[in-house]
C-alpha cells in the first residue's frame, strides 16, 4: 500500500485568490438622500435621478401638486413572497406619515415641474420595512416601472413587486 501526498501548486508566499464580492446593486447609480438626512442613512429612503424624473412626470400628467400632494409607499400582506409594495398618489400626507422631500433645485431633462421638489410619504408600519431602501426607475427593453431595492429584503419573487423581510 502507497501513500500519495497532494501539494499544491501555488507559491507558498503567493496569496488565495479573494472570495468573490457580493454585487453592489446600487453601483452607477446617482442616489439623492432626502432634505435633512444623512446618505445612506437607516432612518430614511433614497431614490435615484431616474426615479425622480418618473415621478415628477406621473405628478405633472396625474395634476398631483408637488406643494401638498406626493407619492405613497408602502407595505401589504400578499404576493407570492408574503408582503408586496404599494405605490400610489397621494394629496396629503397622513398625520402620522413620514415625509421626505427630494430633488428640490435637481434638473432632471424633459421635467415639466421646474425642479420642484418631491415628496415620498411612508406610513410608520410600512417604514419598518422600507428604512434604508432605494426606489429607482428602470426603463430597458424587457421592463419598464419602479424598482425598490430594499436592503430589509431577504427573498424576492421574479417580477419583484413582493418579498420576505
Amino acid at each position: 500500500m502507497s501513500m500519495v501526498s497532494i501539494q499544491p501548486t501555488t507559491p507558498q508566499n503567493a496569496s488565495a485568490p479573494a472570495p468573490e464580492q457580493p454585487k453592489d446593486s446600487l453601483a452607477g447609480m446617482t442616489l439623492l438622500t432626502a432634505e435633512g438626512l444623512e446618505p445612506r442613512a437607516k432612518a430614511g429612503v433614497e431614490i435615484t435621478r431616474n426615479a425622480l424624473k418618473r415621478i415628477r412626470v406621473a405628478m405633472a400628467k396625474e395634476g398631483v401638486s408637488p406643494e401638498q400632494g406626493g407619492l405613497r409607499l408602502g407595505v401589504m400582506g400578499g404576493g407570492c413572497s408574503g408582503l408586496s409594495y404599494s405605490i400610489r398618489f397621494d394629496s396629503e400626507p397622513r398625520q402620522r406619515d413620514r415625509v421626505f422631500v427630494f430633488g428640490a433645485g435637481v434638473e432632471t431633462p424633459g421635467d415639466p415641474t421646474h425642479s420642484a421638489p418631491v415628496r415620498l410619504f411612508v406610513d410608520p408600519k410600512s417604514f419598518l420595512y422600507l428604512a434604508g431602501m432605494v426606489l429607482d426607475f428602470e426603463e430597458t427593453l424587457m421592463r419598464q416601472g419602479f424598482n425598490f431595492i430594499n436592503p430589509n429584503s431577504t427573498k424576492s419573487c421574479g417580477c419583484g413587486s413582493s418579498f420576505t423581510a
